[in-house]
């Protein structure tokens, strides 16, 4: 039988990790850790680099408070995300997949992949830095030798996510320490950082690098990548193993992302100490950091560890942005490839613009491209960000698991602060386009019109949940009535379909279809399952529910069969707005009976604007049965 089933989010290593029947706190602590320590490295990319270097050089300690708001938003942003995974067993890209037009779910993977290539683009030339800083390597031959990186991956992942899981963290303590140590030889004045905590903007351009530094905090591809990840974790679906899921995973976010907070400060705080205080404030690129640093800090050590934790940046971004690749084109495309086509093309999309932007524009445009590249990821962040808080607010799909009004509020209230500074950014840089190009008619028929379309797009996935509702109650109107044809002959059904509750309504609605029956009628009973296991786990659920359902099923059937009547049953698993009509097309029905009152199971079907979910979605009428009195 053909029932509504979704493929898993990174199906090779999907719950191939048991946190089941660990004893202790931290033991259960320890099998929930490593998820958010894959998505920390995307928080001290070599993004991060070049953004936090041009603050700290320009600004001196004014923007740390910057990266203190952005770790904020990130510790609140990844906990939607990896709550989004564990309660509904779909990462970001197949919910959207779920919840939108193939339209919009299209242009949400255009901007997605370009994200990504963002990223990408940031994380390539940032290792091939680091690799031409230490050992002389030409730049070019450093992006395409992060080609490798998709076999790395592919051997790490066979050998499963534990061991990946080490791999980055050794590379992230790498980071952490280098950085350590850099501070040691800096010696910051701790009163004067003390102040960067306050909030200030001194003129447009700093706005420019805050935007790039939240930009390159706060990354859209790592909420994809987040709600795919603790996804490979395999604990119990009942309400409190849930519960638990979620508390560890929030407590992995926090320690994960305050590792990458401390590696953004250091080097922020590295570049105001040295830098700034040298009176160097157009320090920007990553090649002039590394140079300065041995005169200005008196030791051969400073440019030596910077080139170390920059490749071990550069190497670990890599790696978790290529999955991010991967669970962004399956999640929305449904597209199943061999893993490793999938990850040589998602390691491509970011080489080949790496490698174009060496030819093109020469090696030293890295730095300033390096910039660019966060400010596009900040660009696109609220295609990501809006469609989440919306997902985990559905109380129809997260059941209990919604989050709550404070929790919300915040949400919303991060949302509003990026869309409202991207827009800003946007309409500053268009305008100063338009003044400074030769060709401005250029701009305003492909920059400007693209530019409005996204807007339009982001306007619509923002309001579409709370209109949905008041136009459906406000799309009600009266018609003329046609002249009546005939009104005399009896219908007769031949093909019925019955949706039931497991409640007192059952047997009136069992009594009416078989009132519209005849002898040669074929009757079909259905029942959805909606337990959070069913919910997961699909076809292949084995909870209490739905093997009581499936018993009660086959006693309803026997009771129809004894009138003589040919009766099949069908148990489906998920959503019934989507199960129901679909079974009903599939059954070729005429006509579909429903109760109007239950209390599991099809309740939702019956109230609120659910029907019309079902009604839109069949051609033959759709009786609803009241209990009698």
């Amino acid at each position: 039988m053909k029932t509504y089933t979704a493929s898993k989010s990174l199906e090779e290593v999907n719950k191939t990790i048991n946190t089941q029947h660990k004893g202790g706190f931290f033991r259960k602590l320890l099998a929930f850790a490593g998820p958010a320590y894959l998505v920390s490295v995307g928080y001290m990319d070599p993004g991060n680099w070049a953004t936090d270097i041009a603050g700290g050089s320009q600004f001196g300690y004014k923007l740390i408070w910057v990266l203190l708001m952005s770790n904020i938003m990130a510790v609140l942003l990844q906990s939607l995300s990896a709550r989004l995974g564990i309660v509904r067993g779909r990462d970001l890209a197949q919910a959207s997949r779920e919840s939108y037009s193939p339209f919009i779910n299209f242009v949400l993977y255009i901007l997605a992949e370009i994200a990504i290539a963002a990223c990408d683009l940031a994380e390539v030339l940032g290792m091939a830095i680091g690799l031409q800083l230490l050992f002389g390597l030409p730049l070019l031959w450093g992006v395409c030798l992060t080609l490798l990186d998709t076999f790395l991956l592919l051997f790490l992942i066979n050998r499963g996510m534990r061991k990946m899981e080490a791999f980055i963290l050794v590379l992230v303590a790498t980071i952490g320490v280098a950085f350590l140590i850099e501070m040691i030889f800096a010696k910051p004045d701790i009163g004067e950082l003390v102040t960067g905590f306050i909030p200030s903007l001194p003129n447009s351009a700093a706005l420019y690098i805050a935007i790039g530094i939240i930009g390159a905090t706060v990354m859209p591809h790592n909420l994809y990548l987040h709600s795919s990840l603790v996804q490979t974790r395999k604990f119990g679906r009942s309400e409190s193993k849930i519960r638990e899921a979620i508390k560890f995973n929030f407590i992995d976010s926090v320690v994960a992302l305050n590792l990458a907070f401390f590696v953004n400060a250091a080097i922020l705080v590295l570049a105001a100490t040295t830098f700034y205080k040298a009176g160097m404030f157009n320090v920007t690129e990553i090649k002039d950091a590394h140079r300065f640093l041995e005169p200005l800090l008196g030791t051969h050590w400073a440019p030596m560890l910077f080139a170390v934790a920059l490749i071990a940046a550069g190497q670990s971004s890599t790696l978790t942005g290529t999955l991010a690749g991967q669970i962004v084109m399956e999640g929305y495309l449904n597209l199943r490839i061999q893993p490793w086509i999938r990850r040589i093309i998602t390691r491509l999309i970011a080489i080949i613009p790496a490698v174009l932007t060496i030819l093109l524009l020469g090696e030293g445009a890295t730095g300033k491209l390096l910039i660019l590249s966060q400010v596009v990821l900040s660009l696109q962040l609220g295609f990501a960000v809006i469609p989440l808080i919306h997902f985990v607010s559905d109380k129809k799909t997260m059941g209990v698991f919604t989050i709550g009004i404070v929790t919300k509020f915040f949400a919303w209230i991060i949302a509003g602060i990026i869309v409202i500074l991207n827009a800003k950014l946007v309409v500053e840089v268009i305008s100063d386009w338009l003044r400074n190009s030769s060709h401005p008619l250029v701009i305003q028929l492909t920059v400007v019109p693209i530019t409005i379309g996204a807007g339009i797009i982001l306007i619509y996935i923002t309001i579409r949940p709370f209109l949905k509702r008041l136009l459906l109650r406000s799309l009600r109107s009266t018609h003329p009535a046609p002249p009546l044809g005939d009104i005399t002959t009896p219908t007769r059904f031949s093909r019925i379909v019955i949706a039931i509750d497991f409640s007192t309504i059952d047997s009136e609605v069992i009594r009416y279809a078989l009132s519209l029956a005849h002898s040669d009628s074929k009757i079909l009973i259905i029942h959805v399952v909606e337990s959070v296991g069913a919910i997961v786990y699909g076809q292949e659920s084995d909870d209490y529910e739905a093997i009581h359902d499936k018993n009660l099923l086959g006693q309803y059937q026997l009771k129809v069969q004894e009138k003589g009547i040919e009766t099949s049953v069908f148990l489906g698993f998920g959503n019934p707005k989507i199960i129901i009509p679909e079974k009903v097309n599939e059954f070729n029905a005429d006509l579909l009976l429903m109760g109007t009152h239950g209390h599991k199971g099809l309740k939702d079907i019956v109230f609120g604007t659910t029907i019309d979910k079902v009604r839109h979605k069949v051609n033959i009428p759709v009786l609803l049965v009241k209990r009698s009195k």
